[in-house]
């Protein structure tokens, strides 16, 4: 027992020190512009990578702020796309079902660059290109394959028996999706669309492509900082990345907790 309660141990702490390393590097280049080798402790330190955030704090805002709408858009629609194929896929048997997951499943194998090319002139002939609607678009396309196989998953997870007992206890289609699919589907949609949102909301060259600069995004804002000799402001936006997704990730946990909760089901 205590061999293995070591292990336990151990193994937190090595989790903890490989995501709290590089964090805490990020955190002292923060301070430390002028942080570099052979140092191991920065000789000098400075506050000028936060003012420089603070005067900038309304134009970092807007493209924080576009990047999280568009990021939770592509998710929403990723879900709406694949519920009814994953629901097929799990359910029904058929020829080439297999081969058709696989085609399905391409885009998520496919290179960014060579998707997005190749795809690119079909959004300027129909207006979609340098447009929110566009981004959204082509973020769905590419990432879906990832929402896909999570509720494929969840299907399977779950026999279809719950459905038919609650059917035959006179429950409606709604009452069904609302208190048996749903509340047995969700943590197959918050896996799924955890991916999603962390894939629209990092990508940098499908929403410079078909944004084409008109839509901001936070990856286009931090790129020319994490290229270029400004460390201290590359790593301040880089811990403003890191906080949505984890504040995201809080609250979808206290509030699927407290769903489960008040249904009875935690």
């Amino acid at each position: 027992m205590g061999k293995a309660r070591l292990r336990h141990y151990a193994l937190f702490l090595f989790f903890v020190l490989f995501f709290a390393g590089p964090t805490a590097v990020l955190v002292v280049s923060l301070f430390a512009p002028g942080w570099t080798w052979p140092n191991i402790v920065p000789a000098t330190y400075s506050t000028k990578a936060l003012q420089s955030i603070a005067q900038h704090s309304s134009s970092i805002l807007l493209h924080l702020s576009v990047s999280v709408l568009y990021s939770l858009t592509t998710t929403f629609c990723t879900l709406l796309l694949c519920l009814l194929p994953a629901y097929h896929f799990a359910r029904v048997d058929f020829k080439g079902k297999n081969a058709l997951q696989g085609i399905l499943l391409t885009p998520a194998l496919v290179p960014a660059m060579t998707f997005s090319m190749g795809i690119h002139h079909v959004f300027i002939k129909f207006s979609l290109a340098d447009s929110f609607a566009g981004v959204v678009l082509i973020l769905t396309i590419f990432s879906y394959p990832y929402m896909l196989r999570a509720l494929i998953s969840g299907f399977e997870a779950y026999s279809e028996e719950y459905e038919l007992c609650a059917k035959n206890l006179g429950a409606s289609l709604w009452m069904r999706l609302r208190h048996v699919v749903f509340p047995l589907l969700l943590p197959s949609i918050i896996a799924g669309g955890s991916v999603v949102f962390l894939v629209a909301f990092s990508d940098y060259y499908l929403v410079f492509l078909i944004g084409g600069g008109v839509v901001p995004s936070f990856t286009g804002y931090l790129f020319p900082f994490i290229t270029g000799a400004d460390r201290a402001m590359a790593s301040a936006l880089t811990l403003i990345f890191l906080i949505v997704p984890v504040t995201l990730f809080v609250l979808v946990e206290l509030s699927v907790r407290k769903f489960y909760q008040r249904t009875g089901l935690y």
